[in-house]
């Protein structure tokens, strides 16, 4: 089976930053697309920002120039760097990623997986 857990999520005052992980575990054959989502209380689960794995980059408006989203092919890791946060930030983050995993010895499947989610929260 395939994981991903979030890790770097805490309390921040605003105008702080926060660095958020997500390490992929498992059989993994190999990851495609990774990105970041977040939902707060009441609201829709929205896109923050994703990344290909030759690393071309997307981020929502609300987030641009302020956050930025890399991974580490090599350690199986996807990171969000957050800077000048708005208390408008305050949400659970879940890390996305597509990954081929091996399902039987020899035959590969495309899986779409979620983290657990890590708490950020913006406030003084």
């Amino acid at each position: 089976q395939v994981q991903l857990v979030e890790s770097g999520g805490g309390l921040v005052q605003p105008g702080g930053s926060l660095r958020l992980s997500c390490a992929a575990s498992g059989r993994i054959f190999s990851i495609y697309d990774m990105g970041w989502y977040r939902q707060a209380p009441g609201k829709q689960r929205e896109l923050v920002a994703t990344i290909t794995s030759d690393g071309s980059t997307n981020y929502a408006d609300s987030v641009k120039g302020r956050f930025t989203i890399s991974r580490d092919n090599a350690k199986n890791t996807l990171y969000l760097q957050m800077k000048s946060l708005k208390s408008e930030d305050t949400a659970v983050y879940y890390c996305n990623a597509d990954i081929s995993t091996e399902i039987v010895v020899g035959v590969y499947h495309e899986y779409n997986y979620w983290g657990q989610g890590t708490q950020v929260t913006v406030s003084s």
